[in-house]
């Protein structure tokens, strides 16, 4: 998708929007380019040696040893996190009003880093330029490896004092970004032996053959992605989101917004009215968790509160930006296959 296209959307629409959507030009990376370079070295080599990952981009960044002075965006670094990798600062939406973590920080310590900006186009270059940062590690939601987060008016001064990495979440499975997760958190010095981080992995594997099943027990159950902001409704549609994309080719059988209808939403999502918050007929509905988004307990519509899946109680959760660790991975894929397992058919 062009950036031309990208820049009519409202910032209220990207962010609320079941896939988000990268703003801006590509960053440009620093380090080298090695075709050779497949991934990160192995962590015995990383730490006594230099350090080198191959990004989703193709950019290889090569540094003198393992950075220590990491910058992340939030769900990034709460992934590291999961894996024994601490960063010194981040950006992106880390806590909320009441200063508390937003969903998006996981398990972090919020009051352990440097919050660099907290909503949509802030970045405080000055502070990010006083912790001397060694990286700095993006997601990407689009195939322009645009850095999700990084604002386009900085993007050029950012780029200047690290290098950047970038992971690609963008038109592929969950188990692919998940994967080079692993790979990163890895090069940097996490511990991928250590029980918590085989277990998780384990029990995604296990979850989703449960969701597997559980598909394939009920194939009349119809699953919705929405979102909701004050003036509109949004059904995503599967392709491009890794979490949909994954769910769907494990046989869940989910609403279809047409090409045509997701136009305007660069093919992620159709915008709804509230008057026609009911066009889609829904078993059960997934909605958007960040706090960009209205939580289902504050939506006070009446249209909403008549569709047959509220009315049965059948709506949960769905992390449109998941936190890309298997520990949190775990209960997306779970919920889903409970909700599956024991949802009455009302649509």
């Amino acid at each position: 998708m062009s950036n031309a296209r990208t820049a009519r959307f409202s910032r209220r629409g990207i962010l609320a929007a079941g896939g988000a959507l990268g703003l801006g030009a590509l960053v440009t990376a620093c380090g080298s380019e090695d075709s050779t370079d497949g991934g990160s070295d192995s962590k015995a080599s990383a730490k006594s040696g230099p350090w080198s990952f191959k990004d989703d981009r193709g950019k290889n960044v090569q540094l003198d040893k393992v950075p220590a002075n990491i910058v992340a965006f939030t769900g990034v670094a709460a992934a590291l996190y999961d894996y024994g990798v601490s960063v010194k600062g981040v950006f992106g939406p880390t806590k909320t009003q009441d200063g508390k973590p937003d969903v998006q920080a996981g398990d972090m310590d919020i009051s352990k880093v440097t919050i660099l900006g907290n909503t949509w186009d802030q970045f405080n270059v000055e502070k990010y330029a006083a912790l001397v940062p060694e990286v700095l590690i993006s997601t990407m939601f689009d195939s322009a490896g645009t850095l999700w987060y990084v604002p386009e008016a900085s993007k050029d001064k950012i780029a200047k004092l690290a290098p950047s990495v970038g992971i690609s979440v963008y038109d592929r499975q969950l188990t692919a970004p998940l994967q080079r997760m692993w790979e990163l958190a890895e090069s940097l010095g996490g511990d991928m032996k250590a029980a918590k981080a085989t277990d998780a992995k384990k029990r995604f594997e296990e979850a989703s053959e449960r969701l597997r099943k559980a598909a394939k027990a009920h194939p009349d159950i119809k699953v919705m992605a929405g979102s909701a902001s004050q003036e509109l409704f949004y059904v995503s549609g599967t392709n491009l989101s890794v979490d949909l994309e994954y769910f769907k080719a494990l046989g869940v059988n989910f609403v279809e917004p047409p090409e045509k209808a997701k136009a305007e939403g660069g093919g992620w999502f159709e915008s709804l009215s509230w008057e026609n918050v009911d066009k889609y007929a829904a078993d059960i509905i997934m909605m958007d968790d960040r706090s960009s988004a209205i939580q289902p307990a504050n939506i006070t519509e009446a249209t909403w509160k008549k569709l047959p899946a509220v009315k049965a109680g059948q709506v949960i959760s769905r992390s449109a930006e998941p936190i890309l660790s298997y520990d949190k991975c775990v209960p997306l894929v779970e919920n889903l296959a409970k909700a599956i397992e024991t949802a009455k058919k009302v649509s």
